[in-house]
């Protein structure tokens, strides 16, 4: 056996314990510390998936039967069992039994105690590790299985709300000479155990709050006073952001425990907050690795890091942030005021995040991971609150963050990076009193725009150095892209070819994947009919084949609609909707004359022109107060967009309807782009027949458009499948026809753009390499910030040697499609494919600095 003082825990995610592959791996790592004279501690979380699905038995409202739920935790279970070797119904029969009662006490109650709470949600853990030893016993281990509820025991803290206590508990970690010289006793070379659950003075099981096991781990290391504290999941480090967001993040080698603490509070998931205190009071090394990965160095967190001046180390985002604004002008000068409105907090068992003060207002957030923010504790704070302020609540925040070193000494240097926040809202702006980070509160769906931008601005350039590392791409693009289904692999020589005949930019559309995208959104039953939104890409070609599919056009302009008419004189009126905005009077009159379906989205018109509207039927575009999608010019709905009528405004069109006899025939609401959350449609459909009540002639809901298409390799897909099956639950309860208009969903994925490289430079470290057209031909990267893959087609399949910008010929710093990418080693002459480019590239094309954007070519079909 090892040396009995020598000790190293091992943290393993749910990802990392979800494939017989990564189980591999862990046995491999235990195996290689034990014949090192180790003993290894692994601390494990649920299978990937599984606590969101025990969240869904802890909800007695939730949608989805539990017995599906059952059902479904017990198969992904047993087929990972039996994947790994393992007689799943032995390991976890009675575990299965024990998780069946539970819920079945909960739906006898119709309601859940946040004890009962903790207990199914620590069901996962306990499962995944009964899995995890008895693989571990057939690849060479003698595991010990621990129960960590009789080792972590909660503090008390009765002056906190029930939910809290049972759900983000807290437990004390100090060296455990008991505990150790228990487990030396132990005949075993590994030993495995749970994270996120623990025990409270009673023994009842309580929660370490949700990405707890970090924080499990760090206890264990400081009761085994461990060598170090490794930190296994899905990336191999923590980074200077979110490598799933930004590819030329940067790994970080090493941190000091005050700047992983900041990184981990503001935001970085890779560690939870909590996971630091104990390993940092005990010095106790902390190291982030990757199963994925088990080669690569990751980061090491400790204070043994050099100190070399100011600078910042990462930008990060924490979304989910509640603000709370307390206001008034009795606090000037007040003594103790700020105590007062505290003690609030804590009465309601709240933790306090930022704070900001000025002579009347003090503003707050509240962060999410630290507190249950239950609906009615926030009702019972605003009450209580009152008595002192004029309080407010702005709910779905984020703290986008700078963290580093000596932050307030370079602030003259952030100056153009601060640039990125003209015209956000800004809720309130913090600036660390450790000097370790500065944050900006703004609305949750900025967040991810803006630390794209600051990290361009401030670590586009940056070297590799003793801190920083190589970039994701760097690390995991060592081979060419192999993203899944791209037609364009398969037909690569034409393509080519295309290019080399005509030697100019050209984007080409694949007759196929328009044909393969139109089916997939026609077996939508739930649909009446599809609309397709012909801004997307207007090309004639592209229309005869939707319309040849059954789709309809959906127009926001007489220019569009004239190009429809002239592709399809043969298409019926009916099939085409015209939906503009803030349009010419003569243009509704003429669509009317037309026999086109229209909508209005202003009730102006109406009101300055009834004789337009007049016996006429309409469809009514509606504003439900918040738009989705991947940029801010792309959500339709808010106050901040142009698009729809409030719904405060319905009672006024409704009436001026009736007055000239316009009969509302369907309303409408689209809430933006880019969309993959299947729920958003089911629930625009609810928000639309909650007003159609109104409207006894409605007999159609559209809900609009903007299915997301994934545009990074390996990004999840909408869901078609749970999208049709939400809408005809939708449709079994309501009787109304449904129609959708998805532009970009039908055509992006069948066009590429081509263009030659014209030149390659350095600069540095920093490599461009530029194209015949740019943004004149693709204006989406330069607008929106969007994402197209960018290959080298001459040269696929050879190995990514270089990582270069690829840039475009116009006159402008912004005309840049794809930043930090990797390539073969590129040439003058070479042909680079921009991908998923079918929808609002030709269409949004110009002829900037007078240069003729790509042409348009179609592939002819393959297949019948």
């Amino acid at each position: 056996m090892p040396d009995a003082s020598s000790w190293i825990v091992l943290k393993f995610g749910g990802t990392s314990v979800s494939t017989p592959d990564r189980w591999k791996t862990i046995a491999h790592i235990a195996r290689r510390y034990r014949d090192d004279g180790v003993r290894p501690l692994l601390v494990c979380s649920a299978l990937s998936g599984i606590s969101d699905k025990l969240e869904m038995l802890a909800d007695p409202d939730a949608e989805a039967a539990p017995d599906d739920v059952l059902a479904a935790i017990r198969t992904q279970h047993l087929e990972l069992a039996e994947r790994i070797g393992v007689d799943g119904e032995t390991t976890l029969g009675a575990s299965f039994a024990v998780l069946e009662e539970r819920v079945e006490a909960v739906n006898a109650s119709g309601r859940i105690h946040p004890q009962q709470h903790a207990e199914i949600l620590a069901m996962g853990e306990l499962m995944s590790t009964r899995l995890g030893s008895a693989f571990l016993a057939t690849q060479g281990l003698t595991p010990h299985w621990m129960d960590a509820r009789e080792v972590l025991r909660a503090e008390d803290e009765a002056h906190v709300a029930p939910a809290r206590r049972y759900l983000s508990a807290t437990c004390a970690a100090y060296p455990d000479g008991v505990l150790q010289n228990h487990l030396d006793g132990q005949d075993a070379d590994v030993f495995i155990t749970q994270g996120f659950i623990a025990s409270n003075p009673v023994g009842e099981t309580v929660l370490l709050g949700r990405g707890g096991s970090d924080t499990s781990a760090a206890y264990f290391a400081a009761k085994l006073e461990a060598e170090r504290l490794e930190i296994w999941t899905d990336v191999p480090g923590m980074f200077t952001s979110n490598p799933r967001d930004i590819p030329s993040a940067r790994l970080l080698r090493q941190l000091t425990y005050a700047e992983a603490q900041e990184l981990a509070t503001m935001g970085a998931t890779v560690l939870h907050p909590r996971c630091l205190a104990p390993v940092r009071r005990y010095q106790i090394p902390l190291h982030v690795r990757s199963t994925d990965a088990p080669d690569l160095e990751g980061t090491v967190v400790s204070d043994a890091v050099p100190h070399d001046g100011p600078e910042v180390k990462a930008i990060s985002s924490k979304d989910g942030v509640t603000v709370v604004s307390m206001e008034t002008l009795g606090m000037w000068q007040q003594v103790g005021f700020l105590a007062d409105v505290f003690q609030i907090f804590k009465h309601h068992g709240l933790s306090v995040d930022l704070v900001a003060t000025s002579e009347a207002n003090v503003t707050v957030t509240l962060d999410p991971m630290a507190n249950a923010l239950d609906p009615d504790v926030l009702d019972r704070l605003l009450h209580d609150l009152s008595a002192y302020c004029e309080p407010k609540i702005i709910e779905s925040c984020a703290v986008v963050s700078l963290v580093g070193r000596h932050i307030r000494s370079m602030l003259h240097e952030l100056g153009p990076a601060f640039e990125v926040f003209d015209e956000q809202n800004v809720h309130l702006v913090s600036q660390a009193a450790s000097d370790l980070n500065f944050g900006f509160v703004v609305d949750e769906d900025q967040a991810e725009r803006l630390v794209r931008q600051l990290h361009r601005q401030l670590f586009a350039t940056r070297a590799p150095d003793a801190t920083f590392g190589p970039s994701w791409q760097e690390l995991f693009d060592a081979e060419p892209s192999k993203t899944s289904g791209a037609w364009w692999r398969d037909r690569r020589d034409e393509l080519l070819s295309i290019v080399k005949a005509s030697g100019e930019p050209s984007y080409v559309y694949d007759e196929d994947t328009l044909r393969r995208n139109a089916r997939h959104v026609r077996r939508l039953g739930a649909l009446d009919r599809t609309y397709y939104a012909v801004k997307a890409n207007p090309h004639p070609r592209v229309l005869e084949i939707l319309a040849n599919e059954g789709i309809a056009f959906e127009c926001v302009s007489p220019g569009e609609v004239q190009r429809v008419r002239e592709v399809l004189p043969d298409l019926p009126a009916d099939r085409i909707l015209f939906q503009p905005n803030f349009a010419a009077i003569h243009e509704y009159a003429d669509a009317f004359d037309e026999g086109v379906h229209v909508t209005l989205d202003n009730v102006e018109p109406l009101a300055r022109h009834p004789e337009v509207f007049a016996e006429q039927d309409l469809f009514v575009r509606v504003d439900p107060g918040r738009g989705h999608g991947h940029h801010r010019h792309v959500r339709t709905a808010g106050a901040q967009s142009k698009f729809g009528i409030v719904p405060d405004e319905l009672p006024r069109l409704r009436r001026l309807a009736n007055q000239c006899n316009c009969t509302v025939r369907g309303l409408h609401v689209h809430v933006g782009s880019g969309i993959t959350d299947a729920g958003t449609w089911p629930d625009i459909a609810g928000f639309l027949a909650s007003l159609a009540a109104d409207f006894p002639n409605v007999r159609t809901l559209n809900v609009g458009g903007g299915l997301g298409v994934p545009e990074r390799p390996n990004a999840t897909p909408l869901d078609l499948g749970i999208l049709d099956k939400r809408l005809s639950e939708f449709k079994q309860q309501h009787a109304y026809d449904l129609w959708m208009e998805p532009g970009r969903f039908l055509v992006a994925e069948a066009g590429v753009m081509l263009a030659p490289v014209t030149q390659t430079k350095s600069k540095g470290s920093v490599h461009y390499v530029g194209l015949g057209t740019g943004m004149n031909s693709l204006i989406r990267p330069a607008l929106y910030g969007s994402y197209h893959e960018i290959v080298n087609l001459s040269r696929l399949g050879e190995p990514l040697s270089m990582t270069a910008d690829v840039v475009g010929p116009i006159c402008e710093s912004g005309d840049v499609l794809g930043r930090s990418r990797r390539l073969p080693d590129t040439m003058p002459g070479d042909i680079i494919l921009i991908a998923t480019a079918g929808a609002y590239g030709a269409s949004m094309s110009n002829h900037y600095n007078l240069r003729t954007p790509a042409r348009e070519t179609i592939l002819e079909t393959v297949s019948a």
